[in-house]
């Protein structure tokens, strides 16, 4: 399970209100809207990975691939963690000022398997994969999904990674809850496409992007 440090909101995110009192904003788009009543939670291992597990399972499904299986996943997950503890330092000025305690030992401590990661890693975690992630919490009394921060906004706005966050600290990962959903959200798979695991994500990467 992952920590979303609710104690420190890092005011780097942009924020999208998705209701008040009486009811939903009638600024937000109609088809987002309708595009978050159709989700569905995908359920996530809580091992201390959830976040990255979510994160890099968003991104497969984005780029069009079918859902990873366990394995591969929590694979995915632990090299996207190093290339997250290793963005950390790339950016080491623009970064250390949000980071709780001692720079250097929270980013030795976070490439450790069953560190909880939260906002900073979701920041990294979007300049590594160059893709956007939207963070939704569900409303406790509608059930409706609200948004709580976007990261990753430079590499566009069109179809983020989605991924829920339960209030006792675990992430789980949204998608469509129908087929003809689901092609909103990701392109078409093509098993032999898929590069190894050596340096996945670089690789994923340079596929995508390039």
């Amino acid at each position: 399970m992952e920590s979303w440090r609710s104690s420190r909101h890092f005011q780097f995110s942009t924020r999208i209100p998705l209701h008040n009192e009486s009811g939903l904003k009638s600024e937000f788009p109609t088809l987002q809207l309708k595009m978050l009543k159709r989700q569905t939670s995908v359920g996530i291992a809580g091992d201390g990975r959830c976040l990255f597990r979510s994160v890099i399972h968003g991104a497969w499904l984005r780029a069009g691939r079918q859902s990873p299986s366990d394995s591969l996943q929590r694979e995915l997950a632990d090299e996207l963690r190093a290339k997250v503890a290793d963005e950390f330092l790339l950016r080491r000025a623009e970064t250390e000022w949000f980071v709780e305690g001692d720079f250097d030992a929270y980013v030795r401590q976070m490439r450790q398997p069953h560190s909880w990661g939260g906002e900073p890693e979701l920041l990294m975690s979007s300049h590594v994969l160059k893709m956007p992630i939207t963070v939704y919490m569900r409303d406790k009394t509608s059930g409706s999904l609200k948004n709580l921060s976007e990261y990753g906004q430079e590499y566009g706005k069109e179809n983020p990674i989605r991924v829920l966050y339960h209030g006792y600290g675990h992430y789980d990962l949204l998608r469509g809850a129908r087929k003809d959903d689901e092609d909103d959200y990701v392109g078409s798979h093509n098993s032999a496409q898929i590069p190894k695991l050596f340096n996945f994500i670089s690789s994923f990467m340079d596929e995508i992007i390039y």
